[in-house]
């Protein structure tokens, strides 16, 4: 008889700080998607701690009361592992060390973990592994805890310094191989890329876990791995569809995420080079998340990073079978109508009435609920690009209405 696997999930704390540039409300979402971070990584966070300051303690991030503070609910608990929101310097990685024996995370730290976990093929992995030493090279003067600390004086010549410097000349080392082996694969990527022809290249872009996966499973009937966790597609994979007679290539992306780490944009340009060959943009976004407009602002500067921001775009507004809004009460005077009380036909009437020309379209992948009215608008799309590159293929694809469904 089979025994049913126990998932050990990690205690964790998760910390942060309302500063000037950041509320207490901003905060409560940034935490919000660090817990998820952590569960998606295997940790449980049992509790929350933050701080209201000016800007963050150079030395130790927080101040030294609150410090001392997580010290001892992390020693009467037994927790493993302390994640901070932000991210902290080498010098304060070390000096929080110092203080709270156990392990000290930042959400870039978690981010690259979570990767790591996720990479699948050789490139992918190869990617992560060289974030990873971005990541840690100024931080290796911490890890040699056999040195009490690193400093002159007597007993502290010699071998410590040489360790550390031999350690920072093979993760240098490593960083120099790493980006010659992911140049190398780039060559391979773009001739398989030239290799595809002037078919129309779409791509799914937008935030993690919105549902890019799933949407090109219902349109490619493919079969890309879907999980309702953060990056749980880290590798690029691209499809032939074909929408009634219409061909086109439909890749899916690495989904993008808020205060993301420049080391992933670093090494991941090269996957994101998929979106800037795309024609024509679908972006996805999760209407149910309450905070969906900052995840759009979050995916437009990373388009805008990576120069891919000119492109024609379609919006789509994904899981609208989950979407719920606030109420109020007939009689209730005192609470004020914000956005989390729109309806769907009133953020309809909203700014979403005037993207692009063909306006936003609102569907559910899971459910394939408005999936004609999808279809239709991405083949009239991909369709004006074709006969733009190939006027005299104009008669083989009429409008959606008239054109024959494929027999494939």
């Amino acid at each position: 008889m089979l025994e049913k696997e126990k998932i050990n999930f990690e205690k964790t704390v998760i910390v942060g700080i309302v500063t000037q540039n950041q509320s207490e409300e901003k905060l409560i979402e940034y935490l919000d998607e660090l817990e998820f971070l952590t569960f998606t990584a295997g940790g449980e966070v049992i509790k929350r701690f933050w701080q209201k300051m000016d800007k963050p303690n150079p030395k130790t991030f927080l101040g030294t009361g609150k410090i001392e503070e997580i010290h001892h609910f992390v020693k009467s608990n037994e927790v493993s592992t302390i994640i901070f929101d932000d991210e902290l310097s080498p010098s304060q990685q070390k000096n929080i060390s110092r203080i709270i024996d156990c392990k000290i995370l930042d959400r870039t730290n978690l981010i690259l973990d979570i990767f790591a976990q996720r990479a699948e093929t050789s490139y992918a992995r190869t990617q992560v592994e060289l974030a990873q030493c971005i990541y840690l090279l100024p931080r290796l003067s911490g890890l040699w805890t056999h040195l009490e600390r690193q400093k002159g004086g007597i007993g502290m010549r010699g071998p410590g310094e040489t360790e550390i410097e031999t350690d920072r000349r093979i993760v240098r080392d490593r960083i120099s191989l790493l980006k010659d082996k992911i140049k190398t694969i780039d060559r391979q990527m773009s001739i398989q890329r030239s290799n595809r022809g002037a078919m129309v290249r779409v791509a799914l872009v937008g935030y993690t876990n919105v549902g890019k996966s799933t949407l090109m499973n219902a349109i490619g009937k493919s079969d890309v791995f879907v999980e309702n966790k953060l990056f749980a597609t880290l590798d690029t994979t691209v499809r032939k569809v074909v929408i009634k007679n219409m061909p086109f290539l439909l890749s899916d992306t690495v989904g993008f995420i808020r205060k993301l780490p420049t080391q992933l944009i670093e090494s991941f340009k090269s996957t994101l080079d998929e979106v800037r060959e795309a024609d024509l943009l679908l972006h996805v976004v999760d209407i149910s998340h309450p905070d969906f407009e900052d995840h759009i602002e979050s995916v437009n500067q990373i388009l805008l990073d990576i120069k891919s921001d000119n492109k024609p775009m379609i919006m789509v507004f994904n899981k609208i079978d989950a979407y719920q809004h606030l109420t109020i009460e007939p009689d209730d005077l005192i609470t004020e109508k914000t956005s989390k009380h729109y309806t769907l036909e009133e953020w309809k009437a909203t700014w979403m009435n005037n993207v692009g020309k063909k306006k936003a379209l609102f569907i559910s992948a899971t459910e394939k609920e408005n999936f004609e009215q999808f279809r239709e608008v991405v083949y009239e799309a991909v369709r004006e690009i074709h006969i733009t590159r190939f006027p005299y293929n104009k008669f083989l694809y009429p409008d959606y209405k008239d054109a024959l469904e494929d027999k494939e």
